[in-house]
């Protein structure tokens, strides 16, 4: 089923009623709208005077909704997931953490270059020069021990933005409309992780004992250029807009039922990140070789 993607930028109450999520202003208590529950996959929150009922959240998590809060900055700050999501939970865990280095390794190198083959076909889309990203893409090592992604980033961001342009979590503009989207992709990945039964805290190579979220950053990867694709439809349309306005968070927030390709089919990105986490579930148990990742043609 294909869920929806609600994003509140206003005052407002928030309560379950009837399996739906009611929306009121606090101001009036009329009621502004409602979306069903079991419609929802992804619910960002971006005002200090929105409240949420209780009962609300709780039957959120119970349908793996995603919840995002928004900081001053109007940038997502933090996510609610829950802790369970799939009934075989504890062996499904336990299968991800029997998986071998040389297995992690080659599913990250397969990472690796899926994600520079969809960067070079947003270089291509985009009329831009592409040609060194196929010779990194075919030098990708185990492991990625020779940093093809780093060397293909140098490139691929000096073609898509300027050849001075640095891509940077606190950088200039516009930085910050790339770090939003891949915040909202990185949500939608990590809600995909809990539903199969995974540990979102245990990447195939991402490592750090402050990130909760290694595996989400793994697998994420060959999905950043389709957020790539629409901040660059945005910047061409609004050349002079520097703030993350709600227009722009409206048109990020398309990106989970944008229609993509994987395993020769054509599903939408949220469907498409569960076949990707689902296929690498089959990795560690040895049904599959290969991870299930999209092309961006």
């Amino acid at each position: 089923m294909i869920t929806r993607s609600i994003y509140i930028g206003n005052p407002a109450y928030l309560k379950l009623k009837d399996e739906q999520m009611k929306i009121f202003c606090p101001e009036t208590k009329a009621e502004k709208g409602s979306v069903p529950v079991e419609d929802l996959g992804l619910l960002m929150l971006d005002h200090f005077q929105i409240t949420i009922s209780h009962n609300l959240i709780q039957k959120m998590m119970g349908n793996n909704v995603v919840l995002i809060s928004c900081d001053n900055h109007h940038l997502p700050h933090g996510m609610m997931l829950p802790i369970y999501g799939h009934t075989e939970h504890s062996d499904r865990v336990k299968d991800q953490l029997e998986a071998s280095e040389p297995l992690k390794k080659q599913l990250w190198k397969q990472t690796i270059e899926c994600k520079i083959e969809n960067q070079k076909n947003v270089l291509v889309k985009l009329g831009n020069y592409y040609e060194p990203m196929i010779g990194y893409q075919n030098n990708v090592k185990s492991g990625d021990i020779t940093n093809m992604e780093g060397i293909a980033a140098q490139h691929y961001w000096k073609y898509l933005i300027s050849l001075d342009f640095l891509r940077e979590r606190f950088g200039d503009f516009p930085n910050q409309f790339f770090n939003f989207g891949y915040s909202v992709l990185r949500s939608i990945v990590a809600r995909a992780i809990v539903e199969t039964g995974l540990l979102p805290v245990l990447g195939i190579f991402h490592k750090n004992k402050y990130n909760p979220y290694c595996l989400a950053d793994d697998i994420m990867e060959p999905y950043r250029p389709f957020v790539d694709l629409l901040v660059m439809q945005w910047l061409v349309t609004n050349p002079t807009t520097e703030e993350l306005n709600k227009e722009f968070k409206a048109h990020i927030l398309q990106i989970a039922t944008k229609d993509i390709k994987i395993d020769d089919k054509i599903r939408p990105l949220l469907v498409a990140v569960k076949t990707t986490v689902t296929s690498l579930y089959k990795c560690y148990t040895g049904e599959k070789r290969l991870i299930s990742y999209p092309e961006l043609l």
